[in-house]
């Protein structure tokens, strides 16, 4: 496994990048915009194909990489389901798994630093993103924040895992890298407490100054979603009710982006086809089923989550020479509130 922890010295952050293998796929998590290109370089050193990028949380610390990244690499954006980030390509809720070539994460829903805070199991380790720090806890009088939530997501989920759980955190101030849950549990002083009233009186008289970034951070960490103007603006975009009446229609093909977990979970629309985005290079490739399609003569309509996906997907498609690819604007999520036909995915 290709496993990177890397350091941005202002803010004290810490970016993860991994992947299974040299030349396979890679995702990160909580990525900083100052050191995007850093991440490119390695990325290319490494040969690895970025294809999902997280982030625990809206951060206050400093601007998120995710939607340079995006832009950049083509890859898959995640945040949890409670984050009001105005667009995120998935978006995930508790035991929900982010699956890659050879790695799969487990998403668990850690609110009490913000209220959309999650943390991500991978095998020995658990990336606590500001849930759990090496013998602290992230402040909890922000964003939503709440310290009686945060026991829960201490007490009741993280320090469950086994004690030889590898802890890495987002951050760290003192130049500790990896802790474990062991460790936390026996020297952690915030966790040193018989309640949740003592774990609240202490996190309520923290008395921080608030980061020197909040004001520019959070504003700019809810607006990462691509913009779908310019797409909309070339005729590659459909809303909803287009969309809608060409279910029966004999020459399109309604292309599903989604892995098949977001398939099982919200539902596909009847008569989807499956080609998942990270295999969308191949499958509009000389000898992909996405080319034959067009070849045929068939409308192709890309569907997502969002719509952020299918953007991409409509930009690489047309780039490619499929004319006949666009996609419906807004995804699953404005299909749904349209009441939309769905069906189970078999």
């Amino acid at each position: 496994m290709i496993f990177r922890q890397l350091f941005d010295s202002e803010s004290f952050t810490y970016t993860y990048l991994i992947a299974s293998r040299r030349g396979g796929e890679a995702l990160i998590i909580d990525p900083v915009l100052d050191k995007v290109d850093r991440y490119i370089q390695l990325l290319d050193e490494l040969d690895l194909k970025l294809v999902k990028a997280i982030d625990t949380h809206v951060h206050a610390d400093h601007i998120t990489g995710l939607g340079a990244l995006r832009d950049r690499t083509r890859c898959v954006t995640v945040m949890g389901e409670q984050s009001q980030t105005d667009v995120v390509s998935v978006r995930v809720a508790e035991g929900d798994t982010i699956d890659i070539e050879g790695l799969t994460l487990k998403a668990i829903y850690t609110p009490g630093h913000t209220d959309d805070s999650y943390s991500f199991i991978m095998a020995d380790r658990v990336f606590t993103g500001d849930t759990l720090f090496i013998r602290g806890t992230g402040r909890t009088d922000f964003q939503h924040g709440d310290p009686a939530m945060q026991y829960d997501s201490l007490f009741n989920k993280l320090l469950k895992l086994p004690d030889e759980t590898l802890v890495y955190p987002c951050h760290d101030y003192k130049g500790d890298t990896v802790s474990t849950i062991g460790e936390e549990k026996a020297y952690n002083p915030r966790l040193q407490v018989d309640s949740v009233d003592q774990y609240v009186e202490i996190m309520n008289n923290l008395n921080l100054a608030n980061p020197k970034m909040m004001d520019v951070a959070v504003p700019a960490n809810l607006k990462v979603g691509m913009s779908q103007d310019e797409i909309e603006s070339r005729g590659w975009s459909m809303d909803v009710d287009a969309a809608l009446s060409l279910i029966d229609a004999d020459n399109v093909s309604l292309i599903d982006l989604r892995d098949r977990s977001e398939r099982e979970r919200h539902g596909e629309i009847p008569g989807s086809v499956h080609a998942p985005y990270t295999d969308l290079e191949e499958n509009i490739g000389r000898h992909g089923v996405l080319r034959q399609l067009s070849d045929s003569g068939r409308k192709l309509v890309f569907y997502c989550a969002f719509g952020e996906r299918s953007a991409m997907a409509v930009q690489a498609s047309q780039e490619a020479g499929l004319s006949c690819a666009c996609h419906i604007a807004g995804g699953i999520d404005a299909w749904k509130k349209a009441h939309g036909p769905l069906e189970n995915p078999s």
